[in-house]
C-alpha cells in the first residue's frame, strides 16, 4: 500500500488508532510511526482538535519533535498549546533561529512574551535552582522577567517583536542579548536596531556592557559601580555568564535610598529598621536605642574612673578645660569618619587608594594637631597667664587630635576590610572611644608636664 492510500486509511479510522482497541487500530499506528514525518504533520493538521492534540501527544518524544519542526507555523503554534511547560521549552529548543523568529509571528503576544520566557528558562533554572539569594546580594534585588534578544536574531524580526510586546521604556536604552544558551553576550540599543538594515543580524553590531553584575554581589556595591558608569540599567549574570536579570533604574534609586537611611541610623548607633518609623513597634524601637545606650553609657563611666585616678593632677585651672578637649576629639573625630564613609560610599576610597588616602589625612592628621594645638595654647594663656597649664593643654589637645584623625581614619577602613559596615565606627562609637582616650591623654601629660 503506498504512502497516501496508508495515511488516508489512518485518518479513516483515526479513532480507532487513537484508542488502539482493536487489531485495525493497533495495525494502523505500526504503520503511521513508518511513514515519514512530514505526511505525519500534513494528516494532524487535517484532524480535528482534540484528535490532533490525542495523536500529536502519542507520538514517541524524539518522532513527535520531527514532526512538530517539519509542521507549519500555525500548525507549530497549535501543538505548543498540547504540551507541558517543559515539553514546550524543548520543543522551541529544537528549532532554528529563524524558524523560531518566523513561529513567533504566529502566536499571540501574550503567547510571545511566554515562549521567550521558557527559551531562558532552561538555563536560568539550572543557575537559580541551585542558589538561595541573599536579600543584600544582586540576586536578591534583580529583576526577572526582562525582554531579551537572541544574537542571530534580524533586526526585523527584533523590531516587530519590539512593536508587539512594548516593553517599558527605559528597556530601550540596553536591550540585552544572548546566546542559545542564554549566556550574556552584549546589547543593543532602539537607536542601533533603527540604524541597521533590517536582514542584518543583531550579533553583527552587539555592543559590549561597561558593568556586568554578578549574582552574588553586594548590592550597594552594584549601585556604587552603576552610578560611577552612569547605567540605568546592569545585567545580572550567574557562573558561566547566564543572564538571570537586570536591575533597572528604580531599583537603583531605592538601594541608594535605603543604603543612606540604614547608614545614617547606624552613624546614630541605631540598628537599622526593616520598616518605617509608625510602622515599627513602641517597644522595638525602645529596645534598639536602650541598650545600645546603655553599652554606651558603661563604656563613658571609664572617663570618670581615669579623672578619679588623676584627680590631684587636675586641680585648678586644667579642670576647666575637660568639655574643651573632649569635644574637639569628638569633633574631630566625626569630621574624619564622615569623609572616609563619603569616600567609600561614592567609590572614590577603595583599595587602590587607601594608601594615598591614609597618606594624605596622616598630613592632614598633623596640620591640624598644630593649628588646634597654637589655638588651645592661645585660648588658655590669654585667659588664665599660666605658660605651664597652657603648654599642658596645648599638647593635650594636638596628641588628642593626632588620634582622633587617626583612628577617624583607619577604623572604618579596618572595618570594611572585616566585613562590617563603616558606618558604625561613625557618631556615638567613635565619640565614646575618643572621649575615653582624650581624658587619658589629659592625663597623662598634665601628669608628665606639670609633676
Amino acid at each position: 500500500m503506498n504512502q497516501p492510500k496508508i495515511i488516508q486509511e489512518i485518518q479513516d479510522n483515526i479513532e480507532a488508532v487513537i484508542s488502539q482497541d482493536s487489531p485495525l487500530g493497533r495495525s494502523l499506528w505500526r504503520m503511521l510511526l513508518e511513514q515519514h514525518p512530514a505526511d505525519v504533520a500534513s494528516l494532524i493538521s487535517e484532524l480535528d482538535r482534540d484528535q490532533a492534540q490525542h495523536l500529536f501527544l502519542m507520538l514517541p518524544k524524539e518522532f513527535r519533535t520531527e514532526v512538530f519542526k517539519i509542521s507549519s507555523f500555525h500548525m507549530q503554534a497549535t501543538c505548543l498549546n498540547f504540551l507541558s511547560e517543559h515539553e514546550k521549552a524543548e520543543m522551541l529548543y529544537s528549532l532554528g533561529v529563524d524558524d523560531l523568529a518566523d513561529l513567533f509571528d504566529h502566536v499571540s503576544d501574550s503567547d510571545l512574551k511566554k515562549y521567550l520566557n521558557l527559551l531562558h528558562r532552561k538555563a536560568r533554572e539550572k543557575v537559580i535552582s541551585l542558589l538561595q539569594f541573599d536579600p543584600e546580594s544582586a540576586g536578591g534585588i534583580m529583576e526577572t522577567e526582562v525582554l531579551t534578544l537572541m544574537q542571530d536574531f534580524t533586526v526585523e524580526k527584533s523590531i516587530k517583536m519590539l512593536q508587539r510586546l512594548k516593553p517599558r521604556k527605559e528597556i530601550h536604552h540596553q536591550i540585552y542579548v544572548t546566546n542559545r544558551q542564554h549566556q550574556l553576550m552584549g546589547y543593543v540599543s532602539l537607536e542601533d536596531l533603527v540604524l541597521n538594515p533590517p536582514e542584518t543580524r543583531i550579533s553583527s553590531f552587539l555592543n559590549k556592557n561597561e558593568l556586568i553584575v554578578h549574582v552574588d554581589q553586594d548590592r550597594e556595591e552594584v549601585a556604587k559601580q552603576m552610578m560611577r558608569y552612569e547605567l540605568t540599567s546592569a545585567p545580572v549574570v550567574g557562573d558561566e555568564n547566564y543572564f538571570l536579570g537586570v536591575i533597572p533604574s528604580e531599583t537603583l534609586i531605592d538601594i541608594l535610598v535605603q543604603e543612606a537611611t540604614e547608614d545614617v541610623q547606624k552613624m546614630s548607633a541605631l540598628t537599622p529598621m526593616k520598616q518605617a518609623y509608625f510602622q515599627t513597634s513602641f517597644f522595638r524601637l525602645l529596645y534598639n536605642r536602650a541598650y545600645i545606650l546603655i553599652g554606651l553609657l558603661v563604656a563613658e563611666s571609664f572617663s570618670g574612673t581615669i579623672l578619679r585616678a588623676y584627680e590631684e593632677t587636675l586641680c585648678g585651672i586644667l579642670m576647666f578645660f575637660i568639655p574643651m578637649l573632649i569635644s574637639t576629639g569628638g569633633n574631630t573625630s566625626g569630621q574624619t569618619s564622615a569623609v572616609v564613609i563619603q569616600g567609600m560610599a561614592t567609590g572614590e576610597i577603595h583599595a587602590g587608594t587607601i594608601r594615598k588616602f591614609l597618606k594624605r589625612e596622616l598630613l592632614t592628621a598633623l596640620a591640624l594637631s598644630i593649628i588646634l594645638g597654637i589655638a588651645a595654647f592661645l585660648r588658655v594663656y590669654f585667659t588664665y597667664h599660666s605658660l605651664a597649664e597652657s603648654f599642658a593643654i596645648s599638647c593635650s589637645v594636638a596628641l588628642v587630635v593626632l588620634f582622633a584623625v587617626s583612628l577617624g581614619s583607619f577604623i572604618p577602613i579596618l572595618l570594611k576590610r572585616l566585613n562590617i559596615d563603616p558606618a558604625f565606627s561613625a557618631g556615638p562609637f567613635l565619640a565614646t572611644l575618643m572621649d575615653i582616650l582624650g581624658i587619658l591623654v589629659y592625663c597623662y601629660v598634665a601628669k608628665l608636664i606639670l609633676s
